[in-house]
């Protein structure tokens, strides 16, 4: 008899379907409520966890110190954050709900294995909104599923659910392909957090067009919308937009899939950004990088090719964390250019007039200092230094998707709604539903709120529902 064989004959009272935080904390907090847990993940091993495994940090309120966070971040300067980069595009009931429950999530992160540091020093310098996760969010990942195992909770790994079966308000069952056998594996309960579609490329070019195929998948290949495809077809209510999603501009010779953070560029606001005619097309200097860098990946989309180049000089080349590729590097303009394939002549005059657009002033890398541009379009509103001092150099930007936000809408419970209102035993959290909040845009860290918040209230609810 197969593992899968096992595990069906069992009725579990809750199946997690994914493996990343959100499904590992609905799992633990059902776990230890007594409830017999099953996580199914489509990833083989050693890529579980979908997108959290790539993450460095977590958002949090907090009034004083807490853990490794200093000062206070308040639940109106949070929510004000989001706003701005979601252009009040959110549910504001349950934004606000992920921002107070925030702050209790870090102790029991903390309870529960997760090890924290100082924050990252550079244009990440987020000691007093951010937590940084000690070994990344591998470490997470791996120290949740440490935590679940101790607790009985049985995983199974390359374990695709291809259906959930309802009847009527309840779940049932769902069934699994995993060993080239497919089986129903039965639930009294059932967390659904197993992602967007962004690793469905297909998916992304209905959505946005062909030339979401030029896009890269800085996230894991294996969310490809399965499961959120079968309940949207059996009339699960959606929430978000299929052309939202959270995409930041990566360094363009990263691969098409999972490359991870370790792929995002830091130097866009030190720099001149110009599409392959050598044009800027946006302000580079708009906000301090954590609130600005999830808008560029659509900025990126929107040129031609779905290609940009960031340009700076010698002085800025250590102001930012590195990428994992080094920059190209050339003696003059035009013979960045020409390792670019860019106009050179065009780079030149551009480059050359943001150079006379630049005024004197106090330059604070850290800090907004309005330094801006004089008579230029589009300004750039902060960081202006003329790009002067060689050597000069060049990274290549492509979008890179992180995860899409259409997803299942859900209640305060975290229950999903169906066509008749919520579901009696169908939960979810994580990016599947993270478009109820992130309408557009993205605040760093946030994803790892949303999923620590709903996978921990799932996990409550499934278990006393079962209780």
């Amino acid at each position: 008899m197969s593992e899968l064989d096992d595990l069906a004959a069992v009725e579990w009272d809750l199946v997690v379907v994914g493996g990343g935080n959100a499904a590992l904390c609905a799992a633990i907090e059902a776990a230890e409520r007594g409830a017999r847990v099953l996580i199914l993940e489509g990833a083989p091993k050693p890529y579980r966890g979908g997108n959290s495994r790539h993450t460095r940090n977590f958002r949090c309120m907090h009034h004083g110190a807490l853990g490794p966070l200093v000062d206070t971040y308040d639940e109106d300067e949070f929510f004000d954050d989001l706003l701005r980069v979601t252009k009040g595009e959110t549910d504001e009931a349950l934004a606000r709900l992920c921002i107070r429950t925030s702050q209790e999530c870090l102790p029991w992160m903390q309870a529960h294995g997760v090890r924290f540091q100082p924050s990252l020093a550079g244009t990440l310098s987020l000691d007093r909104t951010n937590a940084f996760f000690l070994g990344g969010g591998k470490a997470l990942v791996n120290a949740y599923y440490l935590t679940a195992e101790a607790l009985g909770v049985r995983v199974l790994y390359e374990a695709q659910v291809t259906h959930v079966g309802l009847a009527g308000a309840r779940a049932t069952h769902v069934v699994v392909e995993a060993g080239g056998l497919a089986r129903e594996v039965r639930a009294r309960a059932v967390v659904l957090a197993a992602g967007g579609f962004q690793g469905d490329i297909d998916w992304l070019a209905r959505a946005w067009g062909e030339s979401a195929r030029n896009f890269l998948i800085r996230g894991t290949p294996y969310n490809r919308g399965v499961v959120l495809k079968d309940m949207l077809d059996q009339g699960a209510e959606s929430v978000g937009d299929p052309t939202q999603c959270h995409a930041v501009a990566i360094d363009g010779r990263a691969p098409k899939f999972d490359g991870g953070i370790v792929t995002r560029l830091d130097c866009v606001p030190f720099s001149v950004v110009v599409n392959r005619d050598a044009e800027r097309f946006y302000d580079e200097g708009e906000d301090v990088w954590p609130k600005r860098y999830a808008i560029w990946g659509r900025l990126v989309a929107a040129q031609p090719g779905q290609v940009a180049y960031s340009i700076i000089d010698a002085r800025a080349i250590d102001l930012f964390m590195p990428s994992v590729y080094p920059p190209v590097s050339a003696g003059s303009i035009p013979e960045l250019a020409e390792k670019l394939d860019l106009p050179a002549d065009t780079l030149s005059r551009t480059i050359a007039a943001f150079n006379a657009g630049c005024r004197p002033g106090d330059f604070q890398p850290q800090q907004l200092d309005g330094l801006t541009t004089e008579g230029l379009t589009p300004p750039k509103t902060n960081w202006a230094r003329p790009i002067e001092q060689a050597p000069f150099y060049a990274y290549s930007l492509r979008p890179g998707v992180t995860f899409t936000y259409l997803g299942l809408k859900v209640d305060d419970r975290a229950r999903v709604t169906g066509p008749q209102g919520p579901y009696e035993n169908v939960w979810s959290a994580g990016e599947m539903m993270a478009g109820s909040i992130l309408g557009q845009g993205y605040l760093a860290g946030f994803g790892m709120t949303i999923g620590t918040v709903f996978g921990r209230i799932a996990g409550q609810e499934a278990a006393a529902h079962v209780a």
